[in-house]
């Protein structure tokens, strides 16, 4: 009885949600542009999917994904696991963290990876380049930038040094890179760290950063537990940027060795 009453309260909540975006949509349809909805029955069913999409998906964050996230970081630096059974404090030595790096930066790999709006401007990507632009390459790039973002951020929790500091460092890395990059990759790029940051990959890093400052000795969930999502949002700019530039590069130095195959021919 208690998860039928769950469900119909997060349904409501995603109700109330959804209703002022349809409500636009269907004002400017028929008030604006005057014209009638297109596929009025397919548009109908479409919505009734996301409302209980979405209400399934927040249900099971807040059931599994949450606890899970939180459970990891927790469990990643307890003391009888880093140092040994019989150890029950820790230090806040970034050098006994290690595992919790790899978890974060595996677990922002598999979010992004499994990112809707990811997907979604990779197919977008991929249809105006007319193929050039591969879209599980440019997830997966973008997947790598917030893995490294998310590890760093987890190291920045734990030897607690500044946000700004990162976020500083990393944006002038950003606008060099911006100078040399392609143009064509540029606003893919910016858009790329932008998505990142959304219904599957925010909740868990979230949690994961939450859970890690309660966990660390000296650090303030407040204070220390925030942060992950700019890394997030940060990093994988700069690795798309990177791999436009790369790209320009591996191309400049193949061509020269087409040539000299063709000469020596």
């Amino acid at each position: 009885m208690q998860v039928l009453i769950d469900f119909f309260e997060v349904l409501l909540t995603t109700l109330g949600d959804v209703a002022p975006i349809v409500c636009m949509i269907v004002f400017f349809q028929i008030v604006v542009l005057k014209r009638s909805i297109p596929r009025l029955k397919s548009v109908l069913i479409g919505v009734v999917h996301v409302i209980i999409g979405l209400t399934l998906f927040l249900i099971g964050l807040e059931k599994a994904l949450f606890p899970v996230g939180e459970a990891m970081a927790r469990q990643l630096s307890d003391p009888h696991f880093i140092v040994g059974i019989g150890v029950e404090y820790l230090t806040a030595d970034w050098r006994e963290y290690g595992w919790v790096y790899v978890f974060g930066a595996a677990i922002g790999f598999a979010t992004t990876i499994a990112e809707p709006s990811l997907m979604a401007v990779a197919y977008k990507a991929n249809e105006v380049s007319a193929g050039t632009i591969d879209k599980l390459g440019l997830r997966i790039v973008v997947a790598i930038g917030v893995a490294v973002g998310i590890a760093l951020g987890c190291f920045r929790i734990v030897t607690g040094t500044p946000l700004y500091l990162y976020i500083l460092a990393g944006y002038i890395v950003v606008v060099i890179q911006t100078f040399y990059a392609p143009k064509k990759i540029i606003a893919l790029a910016y858009d790329s760290g932008g998505v990142t940051t959304s219904t599957v990959t925010v909740p868990i890093v979230a949690a994961l950063g939450l859970g890690l400052a309660k966990t660390v000795p000296g650090r303030d969930p407040a204070l220390d537990g925030f942060g992950l999502i700019a890394f997030a949002s940060l990093f994988p700019i700069i690795a798309v940027l990177a791999y436009g530039q790369f790209t320009v590069w591996y191309a400049k130095n193949r061509q020269p060795r087409k040539e000299e195959k063709e000469d020596g021919l």
